[in-house]
Formats: structure tokens, sequence, C-alpha cells
């Protein structure tokens, strides 16, 4: 049995048999400095089954893997000290509630980048996938990490606005993306610290949990698979993923019980590398 790599990722996630493990590969600019040749010959040597989607994202900049300062589109100021990695936000565009009134998010960027999706979906026989929301994650860079988790625990009424604004945000640039010919939608937010979740896990229920279900019912509804990636020890939340339909997850499996997720977990969700 041969297979394209849109038929190995399919089956895979359908848990049906293939001809070897799809792959994937995530490399960051830093990963070639000083040894380009040698990562460039693990690449071909084992290339990957997902493909570029064509979707020229407005929200790039080429600036965030460059040292220095700059501003995002959603108005938060980040601060980079090491080429080819990505910084931090130090500049938070609401870094006072008093703020939130005239604030919104891109909505200008809504529906642009999407010109070569359907080409480059039909002349390729890769896995194509396009994200990425990221509530919480977005959440932190907006009103600044610390600000944020104290805004969750104390339960200030404002945050939960901003949530709502975010959360109107990607359900809209998501339904630009499930008119296109991908595989799949992507969403991501690192949840996991090396030891547990980032907030306690009812939290996780009651304010997240819904928001990523959205995603998924969005996504089934136009025929796609629902991926999602999060760092950290998730061990709280597979459950919950796979109860909202996510059908594969990137996690950090070898910082959790790897023996344990799979006697769980095996044939209910894709763990989508790691």
């Amino acid at each position: 049995m041969v297979l394209t790599s849109r038929e190995r990722v399919i089956r895979t996630l359908r848990f049906e048999g293939v001809d070897r493990p799809a792959r994937d590969v995530w490399v960051l600019p830093a990963a070639y400095f000083g040894r380009e040749e040698e990562l460039q010959a693990i690449l071909d040597q084992y290339p990957g089954d997902f493909g570029d989607s064509g979707y020229e994202d407005p929200e790039n900049d080429s600036r965030i893997y460059a040292p220095g300062e700059w501003m995002d589109a959603w108005g938060s100021g980040w601060v980079n000290i090491q080429a080819g990695m990505i910084g931090e936000v130090k500049h938070p565009a609401i870094d006072d509630w008093a703020k939130l009134a005239r604030w919104k998010p891109p909505y200008d960027l809504l529906g642009k980048g999407f010109e070569e999706v359907n080409r480059t979906c039909a002349e390729s026989d890769q896995f194509i996938h396009i994200g990425t929301p990221r509530p919480f994650e977005r959440l932190q860079f907006v009103r600044g990490p610390d600000s944020a988790y104290m805004d969750l625990a104390w339960g200030v009424r404002e945050v939960f606005v901003l949530l709502d604004m975010i959360h109107d945000y990607y359900m809209k640039h998501l339904k630009y993306v499930v008119r296109t010919a991908v595989d799949a939608v992507s969403f991501m937010d690192d949840w996991g610290s090396q030891h547990a979740l980032l907030i306690s896990p009812d939290m996780w229920v009651e304010y997240f949990k819904p928001l990523y279900k959205d995603y998924c019912d969005l996504a089934h509804a136009h025929g796609k698979f629902a991926f999602m990636h999060s760092d950290g020890f998730i061990m709280d939340i597979y459950e919950h993923l796979i109860e909202i339909g996510v059908d594969a997850i990137n996690s950090q499996l070898f910082i959790m019980p790897i023996e344990e997720i799979g006697q769980r977990f095996k044939g209910r969700i894709t763990f989508w590398g790691e």
C-alpha cells in the first residue's frame, strides 16, 4: 500500500492502517543557526506529510524573529533579544482596563491572505491546515501575562469581556478558513507548566473549553478535521479535548506519564507528534 501524504494523515486520524507513520516537523529559524546542513539533511531524508497552505497571514511580521522591539496587529509591544526565536510582550495593549472601551481586535485583517489557498490545496497531495486561534495566549499578549492570570483568579469582569472579543475575532477568522479547501482547522494555546495546568482544571472547563468546542464544531460542520497544539503538562484536559471533538493533539508527551496516556486515550484521539 502506497499512500499520498494527504491519504496517510487522514487514515491516521481515522485509526486506519497506513504504510508508515505520518511525519511533521516544526522548525524555528534558530534551529538552522550553525547546523543548517545537518538539519536540512534530516528534513530531506524524512520529508513531511503536511504542506504549506498558501495562506499569507496578514498578522505575520518578519520582525518577530529579529532582535529588537515591534508592535503586533493587536496593539501590544514585543521585545526580542535572541535572533531566530520569538520574544515576549513587554508593553501590553491593555495595561489599564480604562483602555478596553477604545480597543478592538484587528477586524480589518479578516478575510485577507486567502487568495492562493484553494489553488495550493488542489495542486498538493499533502495534508494542509490553517490556524491558528490562540485565545488564552492572545489574552496574555493583549493584557499582559501577570495581569491576565490575576484577572482570571479574581474573576474581574473586564477579562471576560476581553476574552469574548478575542473569541469573536477568531470565530470570524475561522469562518473564512472553513470555506477553503484545507483539510483541517488548527488552534493552539500552551496550557501547562512542566508539572500541571497553568490554571485550575475547573476554571479551564468553565471559561476555555467552550471556546475550543466552538472551533471544533465549526470545523466539523464543514468537513474539516480539528487539530490542537498545547505545550506543557496537560493530562487533566485530554478527556475534555476528546469530548469536544479534537481530532489530533500536538503535546509534550514525554513530560507526562506516556504509558498511562496510551492506556487511557489510544484509539480516541490522534497524537500529532512530540
